[in-house]
């Protein structure tokens, strides 16, 4: 039955109540009368490790996890906690080489950055990308999956439900990068704790219905029933080869996607940019721990409920007429959960949603406000126009990508659009950066060339097939990114020793050895990380 209890209302209501009090208190206490841009959209030096590693996993785990991630565990099994674990390593990564470029150079948006190290234009043309794919991808996907989840589960109407996310997200964004920062930490403890709760019961369902003893023996069992879904690399003639090609996830195109995602993405490194080097380095370590633990939370329920499903439950639940919807499975998974905990799970789910909606809210507002609007139409605007521009621009993108969702009932797996959607951008930013960083000859004109030639490169690789008439084989996305991010590194190397530019080019940014020394205990904290990501691979091979 797809209802809350009273019970569990009660439950979801103590949640809200405290989430926003809690925010509104910090908003108050923290308020600065003299606020300015870096203040409302960073949070300038008041945010703690650990609320920025709980913030980066808050804004990064949303509904395109518990329901699209979890759909691809019910699909495909544990292979997809690829992005998570392989994301733990991209962390480590970032916090050595590249927090401390922008921190030593005072970056705070990345438009910035490339107006910096190149040119307004560059900035320009790679600002307005970023836009489009946090408005049309990123935030459309999260409105979407999380108002299917919650009519999936209340009985709640689709259009009923978006506009209650929105209104939710917006009394957390509204209050600056602080207020989202420190709720953050509240958000992330219901999310681990609800998701955690979920996999228990999903456990405890294959038990009860298979034939296990305990809990415990259901994971073992889980292997037995589906042992095609316990590997993480796919084979070619795969299934799902195209979605996760072999060795690709672990020396190939998913360390583009993730280094951009994780280390050249607004959205993700706004938490650490208003934060010193040790404070920025600490939050980052944390979010990689956290995100050890994602896939327990939401790609083993996927696969208990495959498993499930395989043995004759939830047939209509997964049903959408005469086609298997596998984005289905969390949410039919909550509603078997008992009265209360289904409360606590939902309110987690929220969590989740309303977190990410708020982080990528956020950074929508930071990029058009500071890299556009300030830039570009408003040059002598203050800095209180400047905030009440952030606030509205956030209520226009949520807007947008509120009407543009529903759009996306007609995909399978969300979570596989999202990815090769981003992908599409994804080899050339990463271009951009990478040689900005550590190339100092790399001029302007390499990088818009880099910015302008990116889609129409990724989309001449994803349709190649149709245009040899079927004489070329369909190519992986995640190769299809390897292969644009050479060719482009290849042409930015060409474009740079050919321009007169590169012979007196004094856009380098500052950069010395002593930027990337790390602590011992931040060491120690990095081997444990990789000592664990290689047992996982290694027992799931």
């Amino acid at each position: 039955m797809n209802h809350l209890s009273t019970s569990d209302y009660i439950v979801f209501l103590i949640y809200f109540i405290v989430v926003s009090g809690y925010g509104y208190w910090v908003y108050k206490s923290k308020k600065n009368l003299n606020a300015d841009t870096k203040d409302y959209f960073l949070a300038q030096g008041s945010l703690t490790w650990w609320a920025i590693g709980a913030s980066i996993i808050a804004s990064n785990i949303s509904s395109e996890h518990f329901i699209a991630m979890s759909g691809s565990g019910f699909a495909m099994g544990l292979a997809i906690a690829s992005y998570e674990w392989m994301a733990a390593a991209t962390l480590i990564i970032v916090a050595i080489f590249i927090l401390p470029i922008y921190l030593k150079n005072k970056i705070y948006t990345m438009p910035q950055f490339l107006a910096m190290r190149y040119n307004d234009t560059v900035s320009g043309v790679m600002a307005v990308l970023w836009l489009l794919i946090y408005v049309f991808v990123n935030l459309t996907s999260i409105f979407f999956l999380g108002a299917l989840a919650i009519e999936t589960i209340t009985g709640i109407d689709f259009k009923v439900c978006i506009i209650g996310l929105a209104i939710f997200s917006a009394i957390i964004t509204l209050g600056g990068m602080k207020v989202i920062g420190y709720t953050d930490v509240i958000q992330v403890f219901v999310l681990v704790m609800g998701g955690l709760i979920t996999c228990y019961m999903a456990l405890h369902l294959v038990a009860d219905k298979l034939g296990a003893k305990t809990v415990f023996d259901a994971l073992p069992l889980l292997r037995d029933q589906a042992s095609d879904h316990f590997h993480m690399i796919f084979h070619k003639g795969d299934k799902y080869y195209d979605d996760l090609p072999g060795i690709a996830v672990l020396a190939g195109g998913l360390w583009i996607n993730n280094l951009n995602y994780w280390g050249c993405n607004q959205y993700i490194v706004q938490r650490a940019l208003g934060a010193d080097l040790k404070t920025g380095r600490s939050g980052l370590i944390f979010a990689a721990f956290l995100k050890l633990l994602i896939p327990v939370i939401v790609v083993i329920p996927g696969i208990a409920a495959f498993v499930l499903y395989q043995h004759g439950y939830f047939h209509t639940e997964m049903m959408d007429g005469s086609v298997v919807k596998p984005d289905h499975a969390y949410p039919t998974l909550m509603n078997l959960l008992p009265t209360g905990l289904k409360g606590l799970a939902f309110a987690a789910l929220t969590a989740a949603i309303v977190a990410s909606l708020a982080g990528k809210s956020n950074s929508i507002a930071t990029i058009f406000t500071l890299d556009i609007y300030k830039k570009y139409i408003n040059k002598k605007a203050s800095e209180k126009l400047l905030v009440n521009v952030g606030r509205i621009t956030v209520v226009v993108a949520s807007v947008i990508a509120m009407c543009v969702a529903p759009t996306l009932r007609t995909f399978d797996q969300v979570y596989q659009f999202i990815q090769e959607w981003v992908g599409f951008i994804s080899p050339g930013i990463f271009a951009i950066f990478l040689l900005g960083f550590f190339w100092k000859k790399t001029t302007s004109r390499a990088a818009l060339v880099s910015a302008v030639i990116v889609i129409p490169l990724s989309l001449l690789f994803k349709y190649l097939p149709q245009i040899s008439g079927g004489a070329i084989e369909a190519i992986p996305f995640l190769n299809r990114m390897s292969w644009v991010f050479v060719i482009i590194i290849i042409l930015m190397i060409i474009v740079t020793l050919t321009d007169p530019e590169s012979k007196d080019n004094k856009k380098g940014i500052e950069i010395d050895s002593s930027m990337f020394k790390v602590t011992p205990s931040f060491i120690v904290a990095s081997v444990l990380i990789c000592g664990i990501l290689t047992t996982l691979y290694t027992v799931f091979w």
